[in-house]
C-alpha cells in the first residue's frame, strides 16, 4: 500500500537527492501520521470513555500528541525544503531539527499530564469495564501502528530523515504501549489491584522517556555534534587518493540540515609542486566529495617540504616523541629553520578536546624535553590544536 501511495503522490520518487522529491516524501509521512493518529485517537477515546479506563484514554491522548507531532513534522519538512535566501544563505534545513525539538516537548508534556492522571487513578479510581469492543479497537490500533512503523522507517531511511525515523520509533513504542493496555485490561478483570492506573503510569513514563530521547538527540545536532566518523574517514580517503596530496588535517563539518552539509579541511601539498596542477586536483576532489557525499567542501592548501631528507627525518623524530607521550596525538604544519647554534621546530600539536589546559601545558613541556634530549639545539614552538573529528 505504501508503494502505491508513493508512486501516486510523489513524481520522480526515485530521485531522492532532489530536494523537492525529499520534501514530498516528508509531506506524505506527515499526512499519513495526521490521518492515522486522528482515527486512532477517536477510536481509543470512545473505547476508554465507555470502559472508564485511564490506560486506554492515556493511550488515546498519546495518539493525539502523535498527531500534533505529525502536524509539526509536516510544517518542519515543508519549511526545510525552502530555498536559501539573503537572510538564510545556507538554506532552511535546520527547520526540521527545530520541528523535532517542538515535537519532543509536546510528547513530554502529554506524558506528564497522563502521569498525573494515572497516579490519581491508582489511589481513587474505579475498576474499568473493558469488554470485547475495547479489545477489538486496541487490536486494530496495534495493526495500524505496526504499518505506520514500517512506513515511516522506509521513508525515513529513503530520505535520511531523523525526524521521520523518530516518528517510526514512536509508532513502535505505541505498539508496546497498546499491548500493555490490553494486558492490563485482562489482568484487571481478575484482581482488585489498580492495574489500569499502574499501566497508565508505565505508558506515560514511556511517553516522557521517548520525548526526552528525541529532545536530547535534536539538541546535540543543533549544538554542533561531532561529524559521522564514517563520513569523515571517507572524505579523508577521497582526498588522500590524490597523488599530489601528502596529508590532511583540521577537517571540520557543519550540518545545516539533512542533505545540507559544508566542510573545510587542510591538505598538505609539496611546496615545490606545480601550483596550477595542484589547484586543479583540489577542485576535482571537492566536486567528487560533493557528488558522492553531498558535502560542500573547501580544501585549503598547506605547502610542506617533501623532498628534503633532513627536514623529513627531523619531522619523523618529532612525531615519534609526540606519540611516546600519547599515541593518539598527531602533528601537522611542521616547519624547520636551521641555524649554526639553534634549530627551530615549529608545528601544530593535535590533541583531543578532553585534554584540560593544565594537562596541555605538561604535555608541551614533556615533548620539548624529549626533543632536546636528542639535540640541545632544538627550540620547539608548539601550537596546540583541537581534533574536530
Amino acid at each position: 500500500m505504501l508503494q502505491i501511495l508513493i508512486r501516486k503522490y510523489i513524481r520522480q520518487y526515485k530521485e531522492v537527492e532532489n530536494p523537492e522529491v525529499r520534501g514530498a516524501y516528508g509531506r506524505l509521512a506527515g499526512l499519513l501520521g495526521i490521518v492515522c493518529n486522528m482515527i486512532l485517537f477517536l477510536l481509543k477515546l470512545i473505547a476508554g470513555l465507555l470502559a472508564g479506563s485511564i490506560a486506554i484514554m492515556s493511550d488515546a491522548f498519546n495518539n493525539l500528541s502523535d498527531m500534533g507531532a505529525s502536524v509539526i513534522s509536516l510544517v518542519g519538512v515543508t519549511a526545510a525544503g525552502r530555498h536559501a535566501d539573503e537572510e538564510h544563505p545556507f538554506g532552511h534545513g535546520r527547520s526540521e531539527y527545530i520541528a523535532s525539538l517542538i515535537v519532543s516537548f509536546i510528547i513530554m508534556l502529554v506524558g506528564f499530564e497522563l502521569f498525573r492522571t494515572s497516579v490519581g487513578k491508582i489511589f481513587h479510581g474505579d475498576r474499568p469495564a473493558v469488554g470485547i469492543l475495547q479489545f477489538a479497537i486496541l487490536g486494530i490500533s496495534v495493526l495500524i501502528k505496526l504499518w505506520m512503523f514500517f512506513a515511516n522507517r522506509h521513508i525515513g531511511k529513503t530520505i535520511c530523515s531523523s525526524l521521520i525515523l523518530a516518528a517510526a520509533q514512536d509508532s513502535l513504542n505505541d505498539v508496546w504501549a497498546t499491548l500493555a493496555v490490553m494486558v492490563s485490561g485482562v489482568v484487571g478483570l481478575y484482581t482488585a489491584f489498580p492495574v489500569d492506573g499502574v499501566a497508565g503510569v508505565l505508558i506515560s513514563a514511556l511517553i516522557m522517556w521517548m520525548g526526552f530521547g528525541i529532545a536530547k538527540e535534536t539538541i546535540t545536532v543543533l549544538l554542533g555534534a561531532a561529524p559521522d566518523p564514517q563520513m569523515s574517514a571517507r572524505i579523508c580517503e577521497l582526498i588522500l587518493e590524490q597523488e599530489e596530496i601528502q596529508g590532511v588535517h583540521d577537517l571540520i563539518l557543519h550540518d545545516y540540515g539533512p542533505g545540507r552539509s559544508m566542510g573545510s579541511v587542510h591538505a598538505e601539498v609539496p611546496m615545490d609542486g606545480n601550483i596550477v596542477k595542484i589547484h586543479e586536483v583540489i577542485d576535482a576532489v571537492e566536486k567528487e566529495i560533493q557528488k558522492e557525499l553531498g558535502v560542500h567542501m573547501v580544501i585549503h592548501m598547506d605547502p610542506i617540504s617533501v623532498n628534503n631528507a633532513r627536514i623529513q627525518a627531523v619531522r619523523d623524530l618529532t612525531l615519534r616523541c609526540v606519540q611516546e607521550v600519547n599515541c593518539k596525538f598527531g602533528i601537522h604544519d611542521f616547519r624547520m629553520t636551521e641555524g649554526e647554534f639553534t634549530i627551530n621546530l615549529i608545528f601544530d600539536l593535535e590533541v583531543p578536546y578532553s585534554l584540560q589546559n593544565e594537562e596541555r601545558a605538561l604535555v608541551v613541556a614533556d615533548i620539548r624535553e624529549r626533543l632536546k634530549a636528542h639535540d640541545k639545539r632544538f627550540e620547539v614552538v608548539i601550537e596546540v590544536d583541537n581534533k574536530y573529528i
